[in-house]
């Protein structure tokens, strides 16, 4: 049977307008109260990748939390709202990070709960392929009822990001490095990523496609107006509604690409949408992130090759020196630590990069650029 995926035109963050999309999209899906008993603790996971200004297109914007907890609270549900960003998970961090990116705001306006519970823990993932425990946010673990609320945007490492990457998010702080150094390879952790889906099971998805970001995202790339907001109990099926909006072809997703192998909603024959035909939404000329490379950790390649080969087809990160201000995050959340600061700029060693590109993602200053291959170019 296809899964349902709502799709609403929305085409700004004007909170009227806001709220009635989703609305739409929620009592398509057979209302919230589907999902949400009252006195259930919902934690509402949003994305909250790195401290930026809401029109910078890299953070769930508030409208669109504003209006989840709404409907949460119209259901009787208790919303608590947070994420585990990328970097430290401090409550220090999270109370600039909160501030910033207007999300304190949305908390005051609708009395909604911060999350500021820091600790974590384990759970089983009884259906991982990669993953048999999962380290998590404890304030997810104890909660009721999970929502997925991500941005639509291109990513350097797993090419879009919307709801399955969102839940990246469960994983405590620095973690998420461990987590990346285990598995290099794209497929992997890819892999990875659909266990943690699985595991923690969100009721639903809800992505905020109303202003999304193409090129070199997940942060340093162009705000693009997208005009929709796309809903699903099913975080596959929501990316795989996102994906075809803007165009990104779904064999070139990770992620897609491994749900289609353990048989999970995967392509547009997989879904049925409900509100806006998708062919009435798309937008051309999204541009897309350039390409990361291809994997030699197949074992099909002699394993004295591998380096050489890596380091000619894959896409690495470039520093801008002129337009970095010593910070050191990069080095700070650099995985395999490929990343050394001289004279307080950023070197990388591209032998021991495992272009994950946490340093482009994570730079506050948009100083780090991910450059093709020759052979790409």
């Amino acid at each position: 049977m296809p899964v349902p995926v709502a799709v609403e035109r929305c085409g700004d963050y004007d909170k009227d307008k806001v709220e009635e999309a989703l609305n739409k999209c929620l009592n398509a899906l057979g209302g919230i109260e589907g999902y949400i008993k009252p006195g259930q603790r919902v934690f509402i996971k949003i994305n909250l990748l790195m401290r930026k200004r809401p029109e910078e297109a890299v953070t769930t914007h508030p409208a669109v939390v504003e209006a989840v907890v709404r409907a949460v609270q119209k259901a009787g549900g208790i919303p608590v709202i947070g994420d585990s960003p990328g970097g430290m998970f401090n409550e220090r961090t999270l109370r600039g990070i909160y501030r910033t990116c207007g999300i304190e705001q949305a908390a005051e306006n609708t009395g909604a709960e911060l999350n500021y519970n820091v600790a974590e823990t384990e759970m089983p993932s009884s259906d991982g392929k990669i993953l048999k425990r999962l380290s998590i946010v404890k304030a997810i673990a104890d909660a009721d009822v999970i929502i997925d609320v991500g941005k639509l945007k291109t990513h350097g490492m797993a090419v879009f990001t919307g709801a399955v990457k969102n839940m990246f998010g469960v994983v405590p702080g620095m973690r998420k490095a461990e987590y990346h150094l285990k598995m290099p390879d794209l497929d992997d952790f890819a892999d990875m990523l659909i266990d943690i889906n699985m595991a923690v099971k969100p009721a639903l998805a809800i992505i905020d496609g109303i202003v999304g970001m193409d090129g070199n995202g997940p942060s340093a790339g162009r705000p693009r107006s997208i005009g929709v907001i796309v809903g699903s109990a099913s975080t596959f099926a929501a990316d795989v509604a996102a994906a075809s909006i803007v165009g990104i072809p779904l064999e070139d997703v990770p992620t897609i690409r491994q749900a289609k192998k353990r048989g999970l909603p995967a392509s547009l024959a997989d879904i049925k949408v409900a509100g806006t035909p998708i062919n009435d939404v798309r937008i051309k000329d999204f541009e897309m992130p350039p390409r990361r490379g291809v994997s030699f950790l197949d074992g099909k390649v002699p394993r004295f090759m591998v380096g050489f080969l890596r380091n000619m087809t894959m896409a690495r990160p470039v520093f801008d020196h002129d337009a970095c201000k010593g910070c050191g995050d990069c080095a700070d959340n650099c995985p395999p630590r490929a990343i050394k600061m001289v004279d307080k700029r950023p070197y990388v060693d591209l032998n021991i990069c495992i272009r994950c590109f946490c340093c482009q993602e994570l730079c506050p200053y948009k100083a780090v650029d991910i450059k093709k291959s020759w052979i790409f170019r």
